[in-house]
């Protein structure tokens, strides 16, 4: 098996390394770096400093130091194979067959930078020709001056099929094909990819040509043209001037997201060096922890015309789900039908910077977006806002973080739509919540509970099943202080039963008003109404097994009070958010059964993840133990 070193660089580059290493150990960010207590070394102030852009950690108190491999056999005892396998298989990266040809071809795969350096010095070569006027015309209009054609290392496609293939006879024709450079169709003689086009080398971020973008002269299509994906080159993974900006937002501590090279470009002649482009698709997942490891929060700044917003809108989709405590986005809005080389055209470096500093933190984008889209006259549509909101919230992984946009987002509405009212404590019933007595968070029930039953899988098809509304009910008798906790989500519930209905609306309209009111207090309020029979009823009850319907008695009260108190939090939580979770979960998969893409798959998938965990902590729920 060989493992060439460009191979083993690309799987560093891949891997954030204090994402790895936060694995194991407690990280905080410092600055540009992590820092950490070593874990090699026992100590009590944090010597351990981890470098995600350089790609590597250092003790500066035992001197231990290393890369993403060297931590997986030194802290985790792994041997270097199983290191590397382990690496790979989360950074979608296959290990190289242990068979001699494949040493031979990563040799070859290695020496496709020699062709594509070959043909970036024959495009430059091209652009100085007098067959390059036209193009250097054209530079010229753009306000591209000389120094940035060559940093950028400007050139020229002729307009011919095979000037590119003579140029580059040298190199055989198999290679040529398979670095881009040249298109095979069946049978045909292969010929140039890029013809009659002004051509931009793509850099790795080592600052090597592993591609080309050609933006056609004069008339035609496609406008611009990249280099297909090939060993060199994955456009999902590489950022267009990343090679520059990196250090360079070094100095300014950000990152500018713009849309294409060109915009690149017309910021660097304007003096702004810190910007990168995607290349020619919505923002990965893996460009997404490129950026992440520049700066915490890199800002985008897409054109203000309707599909510049709907690619800003596709890059905080993607986003959502990965975002953790303090990385996020940054969108600057650029005015209507202007992109960033009009803009710096018109105002200068400063017009835009400015436009930059003013940029929204994604809550506010989500916010903004959802309010604009459509009318909020009536309670329906009051009600779909809501819940596209919570729907944006909901795709947040990290449980912190989702509890957040959630309060950030009811706060909004609140305002909105002037329904201030006093605060009364945590309104987030389904966030983590802290056990009343100290200890940690309760998270996730423990998956060696009993799988869903039935009746769980049934929740939010037709409402709260009777059972479930019933053990609801008998746990807010015994428990009141939960419903001023959570009035504004007991008053979402669909219950079907109408006798039970009731008895909540009465127990919602008592005791939303009352602090410190006891499950005999709320009974005296209930005892001259028809729903205290029902009451009572609900308390006798047996069969159900939820922590909260169990009777106080023994000599650990408080201990089974806590774990009941906690069970019930999360229990409506659960009530609350299935239904939802499976009417977005519907509209999803009708959204892919039209579109059939991978986005809508994706989504599809993502909400039936979410839906199958919700069922598993019910059933843990119905298994807990009051103690």
């Amino acid at each position: 098996m060989t493992l060439t070193p460009q191979w083993l660089d690309e799987l560093r580059s891949r891997i954030t390394l204090s994402t790895l290493i936060g694995r194991t150990v407690k990280v905080t960010r410092a600055g540009r770096e992590y820092k950490a207590c070593c874990p090699f070394h026992n100590e009590k102030t944090p010597s351990f400093t981890i470098n995600d852009e350089k790609g590597f950690y250092h003790c500066f108190g035992c001197s231990a130091h290393g890369d993403a491999i060297r931590w997986m056999t030194d802290q985790r005892g792994l041997s270097f194979m199983d290191a590397v396998k382990e690496l790979a298989a989360e950074a979608g990266m296959e290990v190289p067959a242990a068979d001699p040809r494949a040493a031979k071809k990563a040799e070859e795969q290695a020496s496709l930078r020699d062709v594509t350096q070959a043909a970036a010095d024959w495009f430059t070569q091209q652009l100085g020709s007098s067959n390059g006027a036209p193009a250097r015309e054209y530079l010229t209009k753009r306000g591209i001056s000389e120094a940035t054609r060559k940093a950028f290392g400007f050139g020229l496609a002729p307009e011919s099929r095979s000037a590119l293939k003579e140029a580059l006879k040298k190199f055989p024709t198999a290679m040529l094909v398979e670095s881009g450079m040249l298109i095979a169709v069946d049978d045909k003689e292969p010929y140039d990819r890029f013809r009659g086009r002004l051509m931009i080398p793509i850099r790795d971020a080592r600052g090597r040509v592993i591609a080309f973008g050609g933006r056609i002269l004069g008339d035609g299509e496609p406008k611009y043209l990249n280099s297909p994906d090939t060993p060199l080159f994955d456009k999902g993974r590489t950022l267009y001037n990343l090679d520059k900006a990196s250090p360079a937002s070094r100095q300014t501590n950000r990152i500018i997201v713009v849309e294409g090279y060109m915009d690149v470009i017309a910021l660097s002649e304007a003096g702004i060096a810190d910007a990168v482009a995607p290349l020619g698709t919505a923002l990965t997942e893996n460009q997404l922890g490129m950026l992440w490891r520049m700066v915490p929060v890199p800002v985008l700044c897409f054109d203000g015309d309707s599909a510049g917003q709907k690619a800003a809108m596709r890059a905080a989709m993607r986003a959502l789900p990965l975002l953790r405590p303090g990385f996020s986005l940054a969108f600057a809005t650029l005015p209507a039908g202007q992109d960033p080389d009009d803009l710096v055209r018109a105002r200068g470096a400063e017009g835009f910077t400015a436009i930059v500093d003013e940029a929204q933190p994604l809550v506010e984008r989500l916010w903004a977006h959802e309010v604009a889209a459509g009318p909020l006259t009536t309670p329906e549509e009051r009600a779909a806002l809501k819940t596209r909101l919570l729907a944006h919230a909901d795709a947040i992984e990290d449980a912190d973080v989702r509890h957040h946009y959630r309060e950030a987002f009811r706060e909004r509405l609140d305002a909105l739509f002037a329904r201030g009212r006093p605060e009364r404590g945590p309104r987030v019933p389904w966030a983590p919540q802290p056990p009343r007595g100290g200890g940690g968070r309760r998270f996730a029930p423990d998956p060696r509970l009993r799988p869903p039953v039935d009746e769980a899988r049934s929740i939010g098809q037709i409402g709260i099943g009777g059972h479930y509304a019933a053990a609801l009910i008998a746990g807010l008798l015994r428990y009141p202080a939960a419903i001023r906790r959570h009035e504004e989500a007991l008053t979402r519930l669909a219950i079907p039963d109408s006798a039970d209905a009731e008895l909540l609306r009465v127990m919602l309209d008592s005791a939303g008003g009352q602090e410190g009111l006891d499950c005999e207090g709320l009974l005296a309020i209930l005892e001259p109404m028809k729903v205290y029979n029902r009451a009572t009823t609900l308390l006798r009850a047996d069969g159900m097994h939820f922590s909260f319907n169990r009777r106080l008695d023994g000599e650990e009260v408080d201990a089974v009070r806590e774990t009941a108190l906690r069970d019930l939090d999360e229990y409506i939580g659960v009530l609350v958010t299935q239904p939802e979770i499976r009417s977005r979960l519907a509209e999803a998969t009708a959204d892919y059964m039209r579109s059939m893409d991978d986005e809508g798959h994706a989504r599809q998938q993502k909400l039936r993840a979410m839906d199958e965990e919700l069922t598993r902590r019910l059933a843990a729920l119905s298994d807990s133990s009051p103690g």
